[in-house]
């Protein structure tokens, strides 16, 4: 039996149950089984807009707003580089994870991937902030480096983790309509575990190489 396409547009409320109920006595009557596909002029154009303008905002914005903000808090245009120095391993994180599950670049990933920044930058502050702490008093900076990497070691591996831990059922998608904000928990546990891998070990190279030779005087 060949396939017949019966279309027709409606508008407004009628597109509701009233699409349903016509082609239900359409097929029945003709003993075809319906397949139904719908279309909302512009939604498509909105979803596409959207998703681009979050895309460069994670790409661009997010690093210079974060930036400028530690710039502030700082008072310097030095420790802020080393602070956003782990979002690009977290921006890694999340294509790799959404590359191995198979999961589309959406809005809901990249809300989750805004999300991953935040924690990620987090983590970073305490161990740069700590290391710049440390360093008056340290014999360089590679010390004071290695002593906020193992002090803030375990605040890091919680804050973490626990973001992690509570992502992961979202992530794995169990459940009626779970899949649908999969991605957003997918974009967070990638991001998180590479950006917390960058922050414990990436950071405090970082730091040790920008820092070196210097010393803070009380």
């Amino acid at each position: 039996m060949g396939e017949q396409i019966i279309s027709k547009t409606y508008t407004g409320k009628e597109a509701g149950a009233t699409i349903n109920f016509e082609a239900d006595a359409v097929m029945a009557a003709q003993g075809y089984s319906p397949v139904f596909q719908s279309w909302a002029p512009g939604q498509w154009q909105s979803r596409t807009f959207i998703a681009v303008l979050l895309l460069c905002f994670l790409i661009v914005g997010i690093p210079a707003l974060v930036y400028m903000l530690i710039v502030i808090n700082f008072q310097s245009w030095l420790d802020p580089l080393i602070i956003i120095s782990a979002l690009p391993a977290a921006l890694a994180g999340i294509v790799w994870l959404l590359f191995v599950t198979h999961t589309t670049i959406s809005v809901p990933a990249l809300t989750g991937s805004i999300m991953c920044m935040g924690v990620a930058t987090a983590n970073s502050i305490l161990v740069v902030s700590f290391a710049k702490e440390q360093l008056p008093d340290a014999d360089s900076a590679a010390d004071a480096a290695i002593l906020a990497g193992f002090t803030r070691f375990r605040p890091v591996i919680m804050t973490a983790l626990a973001m992690m831990m509570g992502m992961l059922p979202m992530a794995l998608g169990i459940g009626e309509g779970a899949e649908q904000n999969a991605p957003l928990g997918r974009a967070v546990v990638g991001g998180l575990l590479f950006a917390t891998v960058a922050t414990l070990f990436f950071v405090p190279v970082f730091f040790t190489l920008l820092h070196r030779g210097r010393r803070i005087q009380k």
